[in-house]
Parts: C-alpha cells; sequence; structure tokens
C-alpha cells in the first residue's frame, strides 16, 4: 500500500497507475490473461518516459550510444536485460529519472536496462 505524501498532500494515482488499478479491479476476460500484455504495457509506458524525460532534460550532454541503445531496448519489447549503459553525467541523470519514471508506473527498479560491463 502506497502512503499519501508528506504534508497533508493528497495521494493521487497518475498516469499508468490509475490504468493499473482499474485494470486490477475490473473482472478477467479471456483478453485479459495474456501473459505479455503487462509486458508490452511496460514496454509503452517506458517508451512514452524515455520522451517525456528527453523533452524534460534536452538531449545535450546525452550520448548517442546511450539513446541508440535505449532505442534497440525498446525496439527489442524491452525484454533484454542490462545493455544500455550510460556513460555522461547527463546520461546518469537522464536514467535515474527514468528510473524514477518507471517506478512511480508500478514497476520494478529492475525493469529499466542499465548497465555497464564495468
Amino acid at each position: 500500500m502506497r502512503r499519501a505524501p508528506r504534508h497533508g498532500a493528497p495521494y493521487r494515482l497518475t498516469g499508468g497507475l490509475t490504468a493499473l488499478a482499474l485494470t486490477l479491479s475490473a473482472p478477467a476476460t479471456a483478453d485479459d490473461s495474456a501473459p505479455d500484455s503487462w509486458t508490452d504495457r511496460k514496454c509503452t509506458l517506458y517508451r512514452h518516459a524515455v520522451e517525456d524525460a528527453l523533452a524534460l532534460l534536452g538531449r545535450d550532454g546525452i550520448t548517442d550510444a546511450f539513446m541508440d541503445e535505449n532505442d534497440a531496448f525498446i525496439a527489442n519489447g524491452c525484454v533484454a536485460r542490462g545493455g544500455v549503459c550510460p556513460r555522461s553525467e547527463q546520461d546518469i541523470a537522464m536514467a535515474d529519472l527514468l528510473t524514477t519514471m518507471t517506478m512511480n508506473e508500478g514497476m520494478a527498479s529492475t525493469f529499466v536496462p542499465f548497465d555497464c560491463p564495468d
């Protein structure tokens, strides 16, 4: 169970959390039980998070390799773990933001593809 933010601000479900809450409360149908539906949804949410993070941070300082690796992760259905290595300070800032954004959508922090070989 999630707690309300401090300072008395009410907690609101937003975006994917609202959809997830509605989905979990709705009766299951044959289409709802598809094993890959949550994986597909997470990948869509991640793709949108990348777009939103770029809009917030801008592209300056983010390496082409980081963006190419993210694009490949998305193109492959967001199923390969690792393979996206943040190298620059801006890459790291974007990776941190994407981790937070995906966790806010109900994904585990292990979903994001960030890993560097060394």
